[in-house]
């Protein structure tokens, strides 16, 4: 459900964490170094940043601003090796929101990260309500009407994407990168995303009579409740 970029260049820590979320069934990106960083925090956007502060070509908190201007909601957490106030400072003052200090247990950083993301994302809120619908991002489920509605993994991420942002037109090409990241760039077309939202809106419709996702002709899809 959770897109994540991690921006590490230490290989083993870095595997480690990918292997451990996208366990969990998040989607995935990482950068080993400051360019490759900044390329994809100017291209494309992610629900929380993990940004090591020591990177081989630059500071990695340099790149906060870069994430600020562009993407206010994104979550940013800095991991360090380094353990003073100052460095902690530094970093939320230029607009991180979490602080994790080297070495780490990854189940602490799955609990701060899930933290973060019910407060950017939903707003402190840890479920995700409109008209009879509920959305359990924990047990990733949707219910309407408090009885459970089966949706693929794929659906369930596409949902939670559409309702984060309702009332925005989407492009075809920001959900795609959203649901499939990297992988996106091995697609010859949009089929495999119609197919998505055409079962979702189908079993939205079924349940509710009401299609919530509207097709925006020339640019993308909005999700809108009326």
């Amino acid at each position: 459900m959770m897109k994540l970029l991690f921006v590490e260049d230490e290989p083993v820590l870095l595997q480690e964490m990918q292997l451990y979320f996208r366990s969990l069934n998040y989607t995935c990106e990482h950068a080993a170094n400051f360019a490759d960083a900044a390329e994809k925090v100017n291209s494309y956007v992610y629900d929380i940043v993990v940004l090591d502060i020591t990177l081989p070509d630059g500071n990695g908190i340099d790149l906060i601003r870069d994430i600020r201007t562009q993407h206010l909601e994104t979550g940013i957490l800095i991991l360090s090796a380094r353990d003073s106030l100052q460095d902690k400072l530094n970093g939320l003052n230029m607009g991180a929101d979490d602080y994790l200090t080297k070495p780490f247990y990854v189940e602490e950083l799955n609990a701060r990260i899930n933290a973060l993301y019910r407060r950017k994302v939903l707003k402190g809120s840890s479920k995700v309500v409109f008209d009879d619908f509920t959305i359990d991002p924990e047990s990733k489920q949707l219910f309407f009407d408090q009885k459970a509605l089966p949706l693929t993994r794929k659906e369930f991420e596409l949902l939670v994407y559409f309702v984060v942002n309702k009332n925005r037109v989407l492009s075809k090409s920001s959900i795609a990168e959203h649901l499939w990241g990297d992988h996106v760039d091995q697609f010859d077309n949009f089929d495999t995303l119609y197919a998505h939202i055409k079962n979702l809106r189908k079993k939205l419709i079924n349940v509710s009579g009401k299609d919530y996702v509207k097709s925006v002709y020339g640019m993308g899809y909005k999700f809108a409740l009326e």
